[in-house]
């Protein structure tokens, strides 16, 4: 291991201290964004010159400036290096998440450039893949909740405008879970669905699990007919664990994440929960690992991923 990989920071008090050094910083970041060496992101040519006094570059083949975040869920912030890293170190390694309030406490900045860059940073957490859960020996849990307030919560005369079904949910948004269970650590998955029909839920449990897999359900009517699975179901109105066939892996997730939601973040909207998922997600699957490595993972993730402002804020058209 070289001198420079042994001072890489391990904790957040020396990630502050290591990425206030502009040259560390810089360093830091061409090294993920130009791996082989710096190339021009507009034509791919290596010949250009750096520009010291504006941290940018000029390619000598197309003439065309560029900038280390060019291509990366930084462009265009006129937020430093420092800042955007050290905010990334606390992001990902907060188990009950940090809100756009803190984060501007801490480094500085606006609460509205707090939001917009922590919603930056949960879309490099978002790992998306098509590798389904299941197969192999492993068993997958498959559950769903509903996120935000209850009815009972509500003034009678709103109650009564917005209750839409018999279940006292309103206003809620239902999200699927699904967790397989494996040796080195289980892995969840979720996401936003529509409501907890069956074709929903079969939909959802199809898209994300292998055929032929041994799935957990409790005894919601909605997971009745997965045929092509090994279906096992608990009945939570008599038990909650039956031998090894239970749902409790997703019922701790789940307190994890309203812990998150109703604790830190307060209020979610509807339109950006999927997000907040994303970085739940990404954390339980990665809290075996070290606060270093959760966000090494992350900053390798940060290219080739934009989004606007006018996109987080439905702005756009």
């Amino acid at each position: 291991m070289t001198e420079k990989q042994n001072a890489f920071p391990k904790t957040l008090q020396a990630a502050v201290v290591y990425f206030a050094n502009p040259d560390n910083a810089l360093d830091f970041m061409i090294s993920l964004r130009w791996p082989n060496g710096i190339a021009c992101p507009h034509c791919t040519s290596d010949r250009y010159t750096f520009i010291s006094t504006r941290l940018t570059w000029q390619c000598l083949s197309c003439k065309k400036t560029f900038t280390v975040k060019l291509g990366t869920v930084m462009e265009d912030s006129p937020i430093g290096l420092d800042k955007w890293l050290c905010a990334t170190w606390m992001i990902v390694n907060a188990k009950n998440g940090i809100s756009s309030y803190e984060i501007a406490r801490s480094l500085g900045i606006t609460q509205k450039s707090a939001w917009f860059l922590a919603h930056r940073i949960r879309l490099a957490m978002q790992t998306g893949t098509f590798e389904k859960l299941g197969g192999d020996g492993h068993t997958v849990e498959a559950d769903e909740t509903f996120i935000r307030g209850a009815a009972r919560f509500m003034h009678k005369n709103k109650r009564a405008e917005k209750i839409s079904s018999k279940t006292g949910f309103v206003g809620k948004v239902a999200v699927m879970g699904l967790l397989e269970r494996c040796d080195e650590g289980s892995r969840v998955r979720c996401k936003v669905i529509a409501g907890r029909r069956k074709d929903i839920i079969h939909e959802a449990v199809r898209d994300d699990v292998k055929e032929g897999s041994e799935l957990h359900t409790d005894d919601l009517g909605s997971c009745r007919g997965l045929d092509e699975y090994v279906h096992k179901v608990v009945d939570h109105a008599v038990k909650y664990v039956e031998g090894n066939v239970h749902t409790n892996g997703l019922e701790n997730f789940w307190s994890l994440l309203k812990r998150c939601i109703k604790g830190t973040y307060v209020s979610v909207e509807p339109f950006h929960l999927f997000r907040y998922l994303d970085e739940q997600s990404f954390r339980f699957n990665a809290r075996k690992v070290t606060d270093q490595i959760r966000f090494l993972a992350v900053s390798q993730m940060i290219i080739g991923r934009r989004v606007t402002y006018k996109q987080l804020t439905g702005e756009l058209g």
